[in-house]
């Protein structure tokens, strides 16, 4: 009787101290994926809101004819902080981004093209930024999807 009970609240301790465990272990997994989701939430808005700012300047810099500046080093700053916590199908999309842009920048500000030398119509700057608008909605749905979104994705892009 004595051997039974002991058994009994033995086995019942570690039982216990065995749930226990796996709940730190699984509640410490679903935080550690949380806070990785809301770095990587804080990453992608800046690199759209790097985007959505350099353009529009640029936008405006052509537009009235006028030089520009942007903290170039802040945008290169952001895609390290985003290539940080990015799974690998979202940085592949960065990267394809980021490439998008240059060669916009290619056409509307290194070239013979620029807000003082030869600047360009609403409909060119329009038509130069299609390749990176397009690279932008790749990048949106790879988020989305990597997020657990909306696997279809969106078909047009919004803002930029």
């Amino acid at each position: 009787m004595v051997l039974e009970s002991l058994v009994t609240t033995v086995a019942g301790a570690l039982l216990a101290t065995v749930g226990v465990l796996v709940g730190g272990v699984v509640t410490r997994r679903a935080q550690d994926q949380q806070w990785i989701r809301d770095q990587q939430l804080v990453a992608y808005q800046e690199i759209f809101s790097h985007y959505a700012k350099f353009t529009m300047e640029l936008r405006r810099a052509h537009g009235d004819g006028r030089g520009w500046e942007y903290d170039w080093g802040e945008w290169s700053a952001a895609l390290m902080r985003v290539s940080l916590v990015a799974p690998t199908e979202v940085a592949t999309e960065i990267d394809n981004f980021g490439r998008a842009i240059n060669s916009f920048l290619d056409q509307v500000e290194r070239g013979e093209r620029t807000p003082l030398r030869n600047p360009l119509s609403p409909e060119e700057f329009e038509a130069a930024r299609q390749e990176p608008a397009l690279a932008q909605v790749r990048l949106v749905n790879a988020i989305r999807s990597s997020l657990g979104g909306d696997h279809r994705g969106l078909s047009f892009g919004i803002g930029g």
